[in-house]
């Protein structure tokens, strides 16, 4: 388990899993100044009102609720967004609208889920060639439907 340090000026509950199973904590929109409704194919900067402290080795992938997606068509844009370690400001979540009806983001509701997850970081090596496989350079549905 990693320690991860929060300041919370929301005033909103702490993130928090769900579930003893759940990979993700729900984050709740804090929007002191009022509800934003996102007409359809909107999107917004949804402001959480959190700060991190992330250790240096790991980051917070923000994803999607899938109940926001599946009842409103309400999805995090840049699915996953990343939270780096040296990142220190306030946590905010861009929201789109994929349904064909406005929607609603109330202050506290959650809104997307936190995901901590390991990283590295790569040592690029320049080459002149690649090895070969089996798949070669084939992408983007090759293999059939």
């Amino acid at each position: 388990m990693v320690e991860i340090k929060i300041i919370n000026e929301s005033g909103n509950p702490l993130p928090a899993y769900a579930t003893p199973g759940s990979a993700g904590m729900d984050l709740r929109a804090w929007l002191p100044d009022g509800s934003v409704t996102l007409a359809p194919l909107q999107r917004a900067l949804i402001p959480t009102g959190i700060r991190l402290e992330i250790p240096e080795g790991y980051e917070c992938q923000i994803r999607p609720r899938s109940g926001l997606a599946a009842k409103h068509g309400i999805t995090v844009l840049n699915t996953p967004g990343t939270i780096d370690s040296d990142y220190r400001g306030l946590v905010g979540v861009i929201l789109v609208n994929l349904s064909a009806d406005p929607f609603t983001v109330e202050n506290g509701e959650r809104i997307c889920q936190m995901v901590v997850a390991k990283t590295e970081q790569a040592v690029l090596t320049e080459v002149d060639a690649m090895s070969a496989t089996s798949r070669g350079d084939g992408g983007f549905g090759h293999t059939g439907r």
